[in-house]
């Protein structure tokens, strides 16, 4: 099951909103900072932070979560009708903004929302995951192959770019492919655009 994961250094917030999202069947765990959250091992599902925090605001956490590559969508909260914060906010990736005291259904709603789309978040994640251990599974030579198929070239041309014979890229190319599980060039490309390889 999915975690709301929400963190506030006020226990009443914290207690008031992990009180609303179990109401409506939701899995909560409760932080009272981010060095906490931070600390803790990771769940599946979305966070709710508090942005005006000691220490470490919800805007630094949405900082540090981005850096990580953390997929989980971050619903930030506020008391303060900030809208140049709200703005800050949505630029730096988060998934919601909003301002406390909030509409119980909304928030609700939107936790639902973050939730859903943490699901296809996490799996383009693990897949990228996947690609790149595939990717670096490849010696030097069927990498230096793959980025030079990618650009079109025949295993003729590649033989003469990387001195070795045609026979030789064939081999290369075979294990290329099956390590890449592609099933055609077309799919190599795609793989290499997911790994920002040209």
């Amino acid at each position: 099951m999915k975690t709301v994961s929400v963190i506030d250094d006020e226990a009443s917030v914290r207690d008031a909103v992990s009180m609303l999202l179990e109401t409506h069947g939701l899995a909560v765990r409760c932080y009272e900072g981010a060095e906490q959250f931070l600390a803790a091992e990771f769940e599946p599902g979305c966070i709710v932070s508090d942005v005006r925090m000691p220490e470490v605001s919800g805007l630094d956490l949405l900082r540090t979560l981005q850096t990580q590559g953390d997929p989980r969508p971050v619903l930030l909260l506020t008391g303060h009708g900030d809208v140049e914060l709200a703005v800050q906010a949505i630029k730096l990736g988060a998934f919601d903004f909003v301002e406390k005291p909030f509409n119980n259904d909304r928030f609700v709603a939107s936790v639902r929302n973050a939730l859903v789309a943490s699901e296809s978040s996490l799996k383009e994640r693990l897949e990228r995951e996947d690609l790149r251990s595939r990717y670096e599974s490849l010696s030097e030579r069927q990498r230096d192959t793959m980025r030079l198929l990618i650009r079109g070239l025949s295993n003729k041309e590649i033989g003469q770019e990387l001195g070795i014979s045609p026979r030789t890229v064939e081999i290369h190319r075979t294990w290329v492919m099956t390590k890449m599980n592609a099933r055609s060039i077309a799919d190599l490309v795609r793989m290499s655009m997911a790994l920002g390889i040209e």
